[in-house]
């Protein structure tokens, strides 16, 4: 057991569960840690898969979401994660660095767009104009992640769903994606399997704590949230690039 890696997954995904940018915090951190940025990527999808499959079966339960509205999406979620997944997995690992930071600080980003507000609309329905954006976002998921749980927020939250049930159409979409990727890379070879188990260990306990603590939480609540990560993900993007 990789414990730094362990308690790293804890709390990028209790994070990411609760505002979608849990990869902005774990990537710099084992960056910092000097791992390979393809055993980070690889390694995240594996923790992904499990742990958000594990945040959403949990709002199934409760009954917070309905699931056939949303399971018309699998197809371009899966083949989104697959697509990117096999992009990246024919870049060397020097390449793959310049490229990793560029789209970290992409990612940043998406954190200053300007954040929807919940619309309570009732809205059920998934419109089949989103499914080419899924797809997108699915296929940014498996090729690098940061950030692709916030643009899943932003879709839903767009859509007029809650902030609950955009929590849980997020973490499905997540499961998708990261599960076709993690396949392919796995195919490739590219998994390193102490690092994967570490970080998925403590990622599923980060998204069980997350999923129960986003149902006692506000939008408003949920929004400060994500400014306060902004500010701190600045710092630790900053002292990345620097060391």
């Amino acid at each position: 057991m990789e414990w730094p890696i362990f308690f790293i997954g804890i709390a990028a995904t209790f994070i990411g569960t609760l505002a979608g940018s849990g990869g902005m915090i774990n990537m710099p951190l084992m960056l910092l840690y000097g791992l390979p940025v393809h055993t980070i990527i690889s390694s995240n999808k594996f923790a992904n898969t499990l742990s958000s499959f594990s945040s959403f079966y949990v709002l199934l339960k409760k009954r917070e979401i309905h699931f056939r509205e949303i399971l018309y999406t699998a197809p371009f979620t899966i083949s989104g994660g697959i697509a990117g997944a096999f992009f990246t997995s024919r870049i060397n690992e020097n390449t793959m660095t310049y490229i990793a930071l560029f789209l970290l600080i992409f990612a940043l980003g998406l954190n200053f767009l300007r954040k929807p507000k919940e619309q309570n609309s009732g809205e059920n329905k998934m419109k089949k104009r989103l499914y080419p954006l899924v797809f997108g976002i699915g296929a940014y998921d498996g090729m690098f992640g940061p950030g692709q749980g916030t643009l899943l927020m932003y879709t839903f939250l767009h859509q007029g769903f809650s902030y609950i049930k955009s929590v849980a159409y997020t973490r499905f979409q997540t499961f998708l994606s990261c599960s076709g990727a993690f396949a392919t890379y796995a195919m490739a070879g590219i998994m390193n399997w102490t690092i994967a188990l570490s970080l998925a260990a403590g990622s599923i306990i980060g998204a069980q704590l997350g999923v129960r603590f986003a149902s006692k939480l506000s939008f408003a609540h949920a929004s400060w949230l994500i400014r306060l990560i902004t500010v701190l993900i600045i710092i630790q993007l900053f002292y990345s690039l620097i060391f």
